[in-house]
């Protein structure tokens, strides 16, 4: 059966561990990274449980786009929606310090419209999806334009995923609780 599932919760809470535990048995993997690479230590668990179980994962480093990769595969982990909002968010701005009510609205509406897309073809193809993200709320008082924008355009969508996700988890100090 197909399913959507977000974890969020605070950095360095356990999420990617979480999500790489969640698929520890499928083969047929797809990893996709929105950093440049992933770090050691979660390539190192990765590895390892991959070896555990018998399976092979695929990893792609610094996704920029989502969409074109949700093919070819049965389950998808996304890691993460803050870095693919502030990729948008680059690539949008023109002076992402003082970002525009039109750009932050333009990068809303895009993020929304990815993730809403990998969501509808991971149903088509009967897959499953783990969407880490950061939970804005968690953070300090943002004390720039940049981050007041980040913070409420992941919010934003954080919230508009959860609605739509079959389930969610809270991530806390590495102990995962479904809230959803």
């Amino acid at each position: 059966m197909a399913s959507i599932t977000l974890v969020t919760g605070g950095a360095v809470s356990g999420k990617s561990r979480w999500a790489i535990s969640y698929f520890r048995t499928c083969d047929n993997v797809l990893y996709l990274n929105t950093g440049a690479a992933l770090p050691s230590e979660t390539r190192n668990r990765m590895d390892f449980s991959n070896r555990e179980n018998n399976v092979v994962w695929e990893i792609v480093d610094n996704v920029t786009d989502p969409v074109p990769f949700i093919k070819d595969h049965k389950f998808f982990i996304f890691d993460n929606l803050g870095g693919y909002v502030d990729h948008v968010m680059r690539a949008t701005a023109k002076d992402i310090n003082n970002i525009t009510p039109e750009e932050h609205e333009k990068v809303r509406a895009q993020v929304v419209k990815s993730i809403i897309d990998c969501m509808d073809k991971v149903m088509e193809l009967n897959g499953a999806m783990v969407i880490i993200t950061t939970e804005p709320g968690f953070s300090v008082y943002p004390l720039s334009g940049q981050q007041a924008s980040f913070r409420d355009i992941l919010g934003m969508v954080n919230q508009r995923i959860a609605n739509t996700a079959q389930e969610v988890y809270l991530s806390v100090s590495g102990i995962q609780y479904k809230i959803k």
